[in-house]
C-alpha cells in the first residue's frame, strides 16, 4: 500500500485478532489527522520516521522502534516523505500491552513476524500456521521495552505556541527568559506553568524536543555538525553531550544501533 491510510480499508470491521499492513509514504501524503480506532494498534517504523500525536504528548518513531496506541485513542500522524512503515492492529483482550501511549523498541524477532503477517490473504490467516505465528507475535510483543521518545503537551495556548514555534525555527526562542519576554510574563510564573502542563522543567522539556527534532534531522540524512547548528548549539559537543545524556548514547552510535537493527 502507499500514503499514510489504508486506501479506505476498515479495520476496525474485522473481528481477526492481528491484521498487519505494510505502506510507503508518499511525499504528498505525510499527514493524516486525529482518528481512532476500536483495535489497538502499533505503528512500526522500517525506515524513515513517524510522529504520532495524542492529546498531551507527541510520540517519536525511529526506524525498528513502533509507536503503540491503545484503542479509541484519537491521534494523528505525521511520517518523513518515502518511509517504509508497518500498521499493526490487534484486539487488545488478546495480548497483555500498556494501557496508555509508548514508543517500543522492535526486536527483530517481531519485525519480521508483523511483515510476514502483513503477506497473508485472509485465507491463510484462519490457517493454523498463521494463528501459531500470531500466537508467538502476542508472547513477544509485551516484551518489548519502552523508550522515552515522548514530548509531554497540552492543550494550553502557551504550551502550543512555544511546541509549534521550536519546531518550525528551532535555534530561536532558546530561553526561558526568551519566552517570558514573548508572554510578557516573569519567567518565574511560566516555569511554573510549564511544570503544571507538562510534568517536567523548562530545560527537561526543551530538551526532549529538542531530541525528537533531532532524531528526525539525523534520520533524515543530516549531520551531527548541521543538526547541532539547526538547533542553536554553539558547539557540537554541546549537542552531542545533551544527545549522549537524553538517549545513553552519542549521535552516531544510537544512528548505528539502527542501521544494525
Amino acid at each position: 500500500m502507499h500514503g499514510l491510510g489504508l486506501d479506505g480499508f476498515n479495520p476496525d470491521s474485522q473481528q481477526e485478532s492481528a491484521l498487519a499492513f505494510g505502506i510507503t509514504v508518499e511525499a504528498d501524503e505525510q499527514q493524516i489527522p486525529a482518528h481512532s480506532h476500536r483495535k489497538g494498534q502499533l505503528i512500526l517504523a522500517l525506515s524513515g520516521a513517524i510522529t504520532s500525536e495524542v492529546e498531551n504528548a507527541r510520540w517519536m518513531v525511529p526506524p525498528h522502534h513502533a509507536v503503540w496506541l491503545p484503542g479509541m485513542v484519537p491521534h494523528s500522524n505525521h511520517a518523513t516523505p518515502g518511509a517504509q512503515l508497518y500498521f499493526l492492529f490487534v484486539e487488545q483482550e488478546r495480548v497483555n500491552m500498556p494501557e496508555s501511549c509508548c514508543t517500543l523498541k522492535i526486536s527483530p524477532l517481531v519485525r519480521e513476524l508483523i511483515m510476514t503477517l502483513s503477506t497473508r490473504s485472509f485465507r491463510e490467516r484462519q490457517q493454523p500456521a498463521t494463528q501459531r505465528l500470531i500466537a508467538v507475535l502476542f508472547d513477544e510483543l509485551p516484551r518489548q521495552p519502552q523508550m522515552q521518545l515522548q514530548l509531554p503537551v497540552s492543550p494550553h495556548p502557551k504550551i502550543r505556541q512555544m511546541v509549534d514555534t521550536m519546531v518550525q525555527r528551532p535555534a530561536q526562542w532558546q530561553t526561558l527568559t526568551q519566552w517570558a519576554q514573548i508572554f510578557a510574563m516573569s519567567e518565574r510564573n511560566l516555569a511554573r506553568l510549564v511544570v503544571k502542563e507538562t510534568g517536567l522543567s523548562f530545560r527537561r522539556w526543551r530538551h526532549q524536543l529538542q531530541l525528537i527534532l533531532a532524531l528526525r534531522l539525523l534520520i533524515g540524512g543530516e549531520s551531527v555538525q548541521n543538526v547541532a547548528q539547526s538547533l542553536g548549539y554553539e558547539s557540537t559537543t554541546a549537542f552531542i553531550t545533551m544527545f549522549k545524556k537524553g538517549l545513553g548514547q552519542t549521535p552516531g552510535r544510537y544512528l548505528a544501533t539502527l542501521g544494525a537493527g
